[in-house]
């Protein structure tokens, strides 16, 4: 128990049999259930799980399903205990456990009713951060910001989250995103049910750990799906439930993400035909001055000014 509330702290892993045991033994005393996910592990992670000496530990195992699928099968679980606030924990330890109650304390207080770990606060807490992974993350933030209406919230990709109970029971947890766009997922389909969300700055932690995640690949991936989540929400959230404001929404949306990729796909153009910006700039204001020289009859023909 923690602040009379009964928490627990599901684990999604795969292949961690290096870093599970770490893990395990590394959540707080006051945390009443564990809930251990395996998903579809090639190696021995679940036996590790299974003969790790702590009887809060319970062993979930399943066909890989994706990160989603592994931590919406331990929220299942934890809703048919009844426990009061589920947090997620990655089995690969870059979860710091003593920023936990940092999670906690704002649901209890009645702040908000889901919580995410917010690593992009500043460059001392995106230290062990690649600069592709930081690239990533601040394009995956603004879209993000986009498809969900969380406005106020940064580094949505950051999984160390908690939430409680009664947001959980508001949602279809079979309809959730399973891939690694779960947290995304998971802040689209909130947002419909007004779940109030508050990001918590918590430093990141790379050790030993390996990111599965295929970063190049998992940007487009994700991006495409923002645009079909946008849609969605905004249909939900405003169209189903006859709110006008809801079209003016979308279209401001859509029109905002669309220019985002427009300028970011005029801008690989340019660097590929080796053309610059100030080159471009140039050209039109050459063409603009040809313009300003040129006068047209009625017939439409073009006489030079000068004559």
């Amino acid at each position: 128990m923690y602040r009379k509330k009964s928490i627990g702290v599901t684990i999604p892993a795969y292949n961690e049999s290096k870093l599970i045991e770490k893990t395990l033994g590394s959540v707080p005393l006051y945390v009443d259930k564990i809930y251990a996910v395996d998903d579809g592990s090639k190696d021995d992670t679940a036996e590790k799980i299974k003969n790790f000496d702590d009887p809060r530990v319970v062993l979930i195992q399943q066909k890989n399903g994706g990160v989603g699928a592994a931590v919406t099968a331990g929220y299942k679980r934890a809703l048919e205990d009844h426990i009061d606030i589920v947090a997620v924990m990655a089995g690969d330890n870059q979860m710091d456990p003593q920023y936990l109650p940092d999670l906690l304390d704002p649901i209890i207080d009645g702040k908000a009713e889901y919580t995410k770990g917010n690593r992009l606060l500043n460059s001392k807490y995106r230290r062990g951060m690649s600069a592709w992974r930081s690239l990533g993350n601040y394009t995956l933030t603004f879209l993000n910001k986009v498809a969900s209406g969380y406005w106020n919230l940064d580094d949505p990709q950051n999984g160390y989250t908690a939430i409680s109970s009664r947001a959980l029971k508001k949602l279809n947890l079979n309809e959730v995103y399973k891939g690694y766009a779960f947290e995304n997922d998971m802040l689209v389909k909130l947002n419909v049910h007004d779940v109030s969300v508050k990001n918590v700055p918590i430093p990141a932690r790379y050790a030993d750990e390996k990111s599965k995640i295929r970063y190049s690949r998992f940007i487009v991936k994700t991006s495409l799906y923002f645009i079909k989540a946008l849609i969605w929400r905004s249909w939900n959230k405003y169209v189903v439930k006859l709110n006008p404001i809801g079209v003016i929404y979308l279209m401001g949306s859509f029109l905002t993400v669309t220019g985002f990729f427009a300028l970011f796909a005029l801008k690989v153009f340019y660097i590929l035909l080796g053309i610059s910006l100030f080159g471009v700039a140039a050209f039109s204001e050459m063409l603009r001055e040809k313009l300003l020289d040129m006068k047209f009859s009625k017939e439409g023909e073009v006489i030079p000014l000068n004559e």
